[in-house]
């Protein structure tokens, strides 16, 4: 007892009392730093209301009532765009850069003034400052979109983007259904097909290009022979300056936008957007994120998706009502890591695809057991982190694995957003987990302005699209031949709201098609409301057909899943009622095809590697797994047969459309078509005459009583 006594009450030796003192201030500072949890906004196990009628809101909102706008002094994309200006005192808003350079940036006020002289010029050319002057826009992503853009919104003139991607036919079949007679292009290349269309009578309404790029006298000349002007941007630009022309801003509820859909049959329809469905979009996810993400000033957002896309547009509304800064990518997308390494975006919307090569190229480099097993612990580790609420970028696993990932980002990435397709589960778990930032997943389309349900903050768990946002209502309707009922929280997702879009231009038909007298928008998806009240997207209503064994085939949910396959670069999967298989075109990567094949001990040219037995074999394996994991049932499989080789044709896109029961597949420049018919239980008796950018596979499934054909 004595001795306890002495040992608790005698001093200390000066060693002993230091090292206690340096212990107990670094548990001190560890209380006083570590990383706090942060407490979710809603309950998350309630994240949407019931309302009448059967629809749902979000939690987000105190009642009803829809948003219209989240700033009061921004109502219009215009007034959005002036906001910015004022909130960022006239700071830094485009920026783009040039090969191995720095970005360089125009301020707000340069892009507002460049887009007043633009506009003024397009008035004194005769055209007025009304919904009926509608302006195409046909450019890669760059800073002249956006002055272009906000020319029109400046004079109350309609955006009409237009992209290569759909082909020169769909751009004059545009260019004539919209009327349009003056489009602004980026390179002499495009300018030259739509002056060509004009020599042939093709395009007989369009009188004006103008061209950001530099250009030769013959070109110029080659236009007034057709009765074509073709004027440079920089002229344009000093002739509205010398011809000022007061602003003439639009309305909320006039139109802003006419946004062409690539849908997969049928000529594109071009969805009409007002002012007030952007906005609404907009101001709808700030909502949602609330008191959680917050853009500023200081934040800069990557812009290489295309601005022809609604998801791109809105991505930039946000920005530019919150004073923030958009930089540009370089337009070649294999320079997009160089692009973000020197721009450090703080903002990155994104899709799948991208997401899926970052993850894939991650968990291919962790080629040992040992590399496997710290990449889990680590991901595990970082993930248990994000459960609790904790998003950050400065743990031990960041220092010793994440930080490249991060860094091949910028480093600096805060926000990052994905739609346009679903993401796996395990890709965005991961992600959650190695980048150390806000993830989010949106799901819309084109006809609700972009989103019409988002994640929300501080929900970690994956396969669902979120919650309604602020702007619009989500219910859904019975689909009685699909065996889905309302009933069961099933059926085809519809959205009312302020962001629902009015209507396709000069489509009385199909508008009502997709619109009904209620103002409800028809998805054509199937959705699902999990207990939660989150949303998940599990079907597809639109193109389904049966199999002659009586099965229902959407081959588009069936697209979805193969094309999360690394080797996948695009699939086509058709089907007919009278056979009990499917048929398919696959194109593979070129970038992801012949690593792979190196793994596995196959050397040779792309045109070899598409012909040998084992790449057919290993990529059907890849596909099948992949089919399992997507929940595909034993039919919807498929099986590789045949390869088409390409031809020597440079092609840039592909666009698939059915006609009659024949699958047609237009390429920009040139058309070749072919029908799948007849189709027999050999699995072969069938052509399909057609070339593409890259070599086809023809694909099919065959029925439970056929067996794989020998490879």
């Amino acid at each position: 007892m004595l001795f306890i006594f002495n040992f608790l009450f005698s001093p200390l030796p000066t060693p002993a009392l230091i090292c206690i003192l340096t212990f107990g201030a670094a548990i001190f500072l560890w209380l006083v730093n570590r990383p706090q949890p942060a407490l979710p906004h809603v309950d998350l196990n309630k994240q949407s209301v019931g309302i009448e009628g059967g629809a749902r809101r979000s939690i987000c909102q105190k009642d009803n009532d829809l948003i219209r706008y989240y700033f009061s002094d921004a109502k219009t994309t215009y007034e959005i765009f002036q906001r910015g200006l004022a909130v960022s005192d006239n700071g830094p808003c485009l920026g783009y850069r040039k090969p191995n350079q720095p970005y360089r940036w125009l301020s707000y006020k340069q892009v507002s003034d460049r887009a007043e002289y633009l506009g003024s010029c397009l008035l004194h050319k005769g055209y007025k400052p009304s919904q009926e002057s509608f302006v195409g826009i046909f450019a890669q992503n760059r800073p002249e979109w956006v002055i272009s853009e906000f020319a029109c919104y400046t004079y109350s003139m309609v955006a009409v983007p237009l992209y290569d991607t759909l082909g020169a036919e769909a751009v004059i079949y545009i260019i004539n259904k919209a009327d349009i007679a003056m489009v602004i292009c980026d390179t002499p290349q495009k300018a030259l097909v739509l002056i060509s269309n004009v020599e042939k009578g093709l395009a007989p309404g369009l009188k004006l290009v103008i061209l950001m790029d530099p250009f030769e006298d013959d070109l110029k000349k080659r236009g007034e022979k057709c009765g074509v002007e073709i004027l440079s941007l920089f002229d344009a630009e000093n002739l509205g300056k010398e011809n000022f022309r007061k602003p003439v801003p639009p309305a909320p509820e006039d139109l802003s936008i006419i946004c062409f859909t690539s849908g997969t049959t049928g000529d594109p329809k071009g969805a009409m957007l007002t002012h007030a469905n952007i906005v609404s979009n907009a101001s709808g996810f700030l909502k949602c994120m609330e008191g959680v993400f917050e853009p500023n000033p200081e934040d800069v957002s990557i812009s290489y998706l295309p601005l022809a896309h609604m998801f791109e547009r809105i991505v930039q509304v946000i920005v530019y009502s919150c004073g923030a800064k958009v930089g540009f990518f370089q337009g070649d997308i294999r320079l997009l890591p160089d692009d973000m390494r020197t721009l450090k975006p703080t903002l990155f919307p994104t899709v799948p695809r991208l997401l899926n090569k970052v993850y894939d190229k991650v968990q291919n480099e962790a080629k040992t057991p040992l590399k496997k097993f710290l990449l889990n612990l680590a991901v595990a580790s970082k993930f248990r982190e994000v459960k609790r609420g904790i998003i950050r970028r400065d743990s031990l696993w960041d220092k010793l694995i994440f930080g490249k990932i991060q860094e091949s980002l910028g480093g600096k990435v805060r926000f990052l957003i994905t739609g346009a397709a679903p993401i796996s589960p395990p890709v965005l778990t991961f992600l959650r987990a190695a980048l150390g930032c806000l993830v989010f997943e949106a799901y819309g389309q084109t006809e609700c302005t972009a989103g019409c349900t988002v994640t929300l903050p501080r929900d970690w768990k994956s396969g669902h699209v979120g919650v309604p946002m602020a702007c619009n209502h989500v219910k859904l309707e019975d689909v009685p031949d699909m065996n889905y009922f309302a009933v069961n929280n099933e059926g085809e997702i519809c959205i009312r709201g302020h962001n629902v879009f009015k209507g396709y231009l000069k489509e009385p038909e199909k508008t009502q098609e997709t619109l009904d007298k209620d103002g409800w928008l028809h998805t054509g998806d199937i959705g699902r409301w999990l207990p939660n009240g989150t949303l998940k997207v599990i079907d597809r209503k639109k193109n389904i057909f049966k199999l002659a064994q009586g099965e229902y085939i959407a081959p588009e949910k069936i697209e979805t899943v193969y094309i999360r396959s690394s080797l996948v670069s695009q699939i086509f999967v058709h089907g007919e009622s009278l056979q009990s298989f499917l048929v398919g075109v696959v194109v593979p990567d070129p970038d992801a095809l012949p690593p792979f094949a190196a793994k596995i001990g196959v050397k040779g040219s792309m045109e070899e590697l598409c012909q040998n037995q084992t790449i057919k074999k290993a990529i059907l394996e890849d596909m099948h797994k992949i089919g399992i994991d997507g929940g595909l049932k034993s039919f919807e499989q498929v099986c590789i047969t045949h390869v088409i080789l390409p031809s020597q044709v440079t092609l840039e896109s592909v666009q698939v459309c059915i006609y009659n029961g024949v699958k047609k597949f237009s390429f920009q420049g040139t058309d070749f078509s072919g029908t799948v018919n007849p189709l027999t239980t050999n699995g072969s008796d069938f052509c399909i005459h057609f070339c593409s950018p890259s070599t086809l596979f023809i694909i099919h499934s065959p029925s439970p009583l056929m067996s794989f054909p020998n490879y």
